[in-house]
């Protein structure tokens, strides 16, 4: 699959058309798209507060439904022509340039640029009335592996998911579909982890399974399936340009654009993940679930509760593996991964918690079944055959036999954390949980006077106190989560 880098701020020229898969026009040159609809000349393809404007272009035969055109482009701050190719984007083609096959008008614009340093700007020559200063970038914070959202500090975790993660995943995959579901796949990986760690995470618990159940059954009841769920709720999937929109909005409201990197792919099990690449912090979506509804929950999920805790977490005394011991830190999970899902569902018209259940589900059962057992299993909550196997892929990734019954039980810290939290949403300071760090709810009343409060970051959805709590309320409404239920299983 490929993946495509984004880059909050778009650097000057050269570097900016060079990136892998940059924004396409509307994006990166400031302005509209080009040749927006049928009819559109060359000419005004770019916007007019637009730093770029078309100065030239020229068609190109190659066949008669495969026709192409190329457009020079020129910095109105800069006198100098461009020459040497960088990059291509795809848009409409204007009219009168013929049709691709179907009927579909194309077009290909090639951008230009020379090789060279662009020199300083005339004083004299320059226009400023039409130039919009991008903000300068914030110096992106260094965080070291402990930003990661796992069970430890000690750096382990990016290296146990990589590890579990099958290498011939579509092969298997290819295989049972065509066996019509009866093959119990063979995964392969490159590094098999150590029989220790993954026995760590194979122990699945029933705790919170009538809560699971019910759950889902409660959704099924109101929106007839799964899928009817997923597109009433959730909407239409986003293009990779309106993702773009979506988080770079998102990062303004937060104040943190220009410190995050951000990768769009499809190889991904989950919906996003926010880790850490070389010190910054990266944030990969997973285009192929990036739902309009449901993008910014997303976003709550990895920038507004990941992100935000990892950044505090940073200057606090318990900022090391050393530290946490030192002040005898619980575990951050749960409360982590219960603390993010709860915010991905937050302003919901309907917060099911349909996907912390689903998969607090999956684990239990793969503890029992094999894998074709299990995707047969919970065809009773999800009809989609692609859907089931990526969840029955998540609950039996680790093992290599999946005839047997086992499972990786990581994924049941979603639900467990959320009713952890649910249970004592009274007496939890939800500001400070956030500005603590890396921290169980569990810890923060004796930890706060210890903390380091200044320059803490809490994200938006947090000022309101009131409205935070009512959203809580609703959410046990929906999902008929009781006060008393809570306090007897917690």
């Amino acid at each position: 699959m490929e993946t495509r880098a984004f880059n909050i701020f778009p650097p000057p020229f050269l570097s900016m058309v060079s990136i892998a898969g940059a924004p396409p026009a509307a994006s990166t040159f400031g302005g509209a798209e080009f040749g927006k609809k049928a009819g559109s000349s060359p000419s005004n393809g770019v916007a007019a507060t637009s730093p770029w404007r078309v100065l030239s272009a020229e068609a190109r035969w190659n066949h008669p439904l495969e026709q192409t055109w190329s457009s020079t482009l020129r910095c109105r701050s800069c006198p100098i022509w461009s020459r040497a190719t960088l990059r291509e984007f795809s848009s409409v083609r204007p009219a009168g340039l013929g049709f691709g096959p179907g009927g579909t008008m194309l077009e290909s614009i090639r951008v230009t640029g020379s090789g060279l340093a662009l020199p300083p700007k005339p004083k004299n020559k320059v226009k400023r009335r039409n130039l919009t200063p991008l903000p300068k970038p914030k110096q992106q914070p260094q965080l070291c592996r402990s930003f990661e959202k796992g069970d430890d500090f000690s750096g382990k975790k990016l290296c146990i998911l990589t590890a579990i993660k099958p290498i011939n995943l579509e092969k298997e995959k290819l295989r049972f579909f065509k066996s019509d579901y009866t093959y119990n796949p063979q995964f392969e990986y490159a590094n098999p982890s150590l029989p220790g760690v993954l026995a760590k995470h194979s122990h699945a618990s029933d705790r919170f399974l009538k809560q699971s159940i019910n759950i889902m059954e409660l959704t099924l009841q109101k929106y007839g399936s799964y899928e009817k769920f997923e597109q009433a709720t959730g909407g239409s999937l986003l293009s990779k340009t309106r993702i773009w929109s979506h988080v770079r909005k998102y990062m303004m409201k937060e104040g943190c654009l220009g410190e995050i990197v951000v990768h769009l792919t499809e190889d991904l099990l989950s919906r996003a993940s926010m880790t850490v690449v070389n010190g910054c912090p990266t944030l990969t979506i997973n285009i192929s679930t990036a739902r309009e509804h449901w993008l910014e929950g997303m976003l709550r999920h990895e920038i507004g509760t990941h992100y935000f805790r990892g950044i505090n977490n940073l200057q606090q005394p318990w900022n090391s593996w050393i530290g946490r011991k030192k002040h005898e830190l619980k575990p951050n999970n749960p409360t982590e991964e219960g603390l993010a899902s709860i915010h991905s569902v937050l302003f919901r018209k309907d917060p099911f918690l349909w996907r912390a259940a689903l998969l607090y589900y999956t684990v239990y059962q793969a503890s029992q079944m094999s894998f074709c057992e299990l995707f047969k299993d919970i065809g009773r909550f999800v009809k989609d055959p692609n859907t089931r196997w990526d969840y029955c892929v998540r609950a039996k990734r680790g093992w290599t036999d999946t005839s047997q019954p086992g499972c990786f039980s990581k994924d049941q810290v979603y639900l467990d954390g959320i009713l952890q939290i649910l249970r004592f949403r009274e007496s939890i300071d939800f500001h400070l949980l956030t500005a603590l760090g890396k921290v169980s709810y569990e810890d923060v009343d004796r930890l706060k006077e210890l903390a380091v409060t200044e320059n803490m970051r809490v994200p938006h959805f947090l000022h309101d106190h009131s409205r935070y709590m009512e959203h809580l309320e609703k959410i046990m409404e929906v999902n008929e989560l009781t006060d008393a239920e809570l306090k007897h299983l917690i």
